[in-house]
């Protein structure tokens, strides 16, 4: 659904992607953790808590969520604990990619598009990932972390360090996909012409589509339909 038709008055250059939920399944193992870790700092917080976090760079998620009872001067130990147990729950449960993710890649490169993944997770977890996808050089054009930019979503400074790396210099020629309302809020004060939200991440529906949007679809797998649906294909 849309809040109003979309138009795109150019052939999409960019695709920038969420990982976490949106281009990779990893059973929710990311917000357990995040739980977990700030929980041992004395945090009370509870899943709900956690969950308005979904999206957002992780030692932010941190700060916010020790305000709530626990110890506002353990971050770094707090997110060492979280990355720590993220990576002890992906060697138990192995990360896969979301269906039909390379085939929506490889259509939309086939069409001219550059692909770029932007994600809360450091560099360091996230090349872990990547590696342990199989997600070597030539899947994505480019991957922004929050290590490499001033603030993490809603901030736009992710896609726009995805567009100087892949050479887009038009936002009227990019599309962004997440599974939360942090990435819509970013793709659309980032100025991307499609900003499309997918339920593979477990918000409902409901929510996603009260955020700024042009799209809500099931997963990413949907993605090229979409180009053809909203009458203007994502061709070169």
């Amino acid at each position: 659904m849309s809040h109003t038709a979309p138009h795109v008055p150019a052939p999409i250059e960019l695709a920038a992607f969420d990982v976490a939920g949106t281009t990779v399944e990893e059973g929710g193992v990311v917000y357990r953790a995040l739980h977990a870790a700030v929980r041992r700092h004395g945090s009370t917080a509870e899943v709900p808590d956690v969950a308005r976090w979904m999206g957002a760079d992780k030692r932010t998620a941190i700060r916010a969520l020790l305000a709530l009872g626990g110890d506002p001067s353990a971050v770094e130990p707090a997110f060492a604990d979280f990355e720590r147990l993220l990576l002890e729950a992906y060697d138990v449960t192995p990360p896969v990619a979301m269906p039909g993710v390379l085939d929506t890649f490889a259509a939309l490169r086939d069409r001219g598009a550059r692909i770029a993944l932007t994600t809360g997770f450091s560099a360091d977890v996230t090349g872990l990932l990547l590696d342990r996808l199989g997600w070597t050089a030539g899947v994505v054009d480019a991957v922004v972390t929050t290590d490499d930019v001033p603030a993490g979503r809603p901030a736009p400074y992710m896609v726009h360090r995805a567009m100087e790396r892949t050479g887009v210099t038009d936002v009227a020629r990019v599309l962004t996909v997440g599974d939360t309302v942090l990435d819509l809020e970013a793709g659309t004060n980032a100025g991307a012409a499609l900003v499309v939200g997918v339920l593979s991440g477990g918000v409902p529906r409901a929510v996603l589509e009260a955020a700024p949007h042009t799209h809500v679809l099931d997963g990413v797998a949907d993605l090229p339909a979409v180009a053809a649906d909203a009458g203007e294909r994502v061709t070169a």
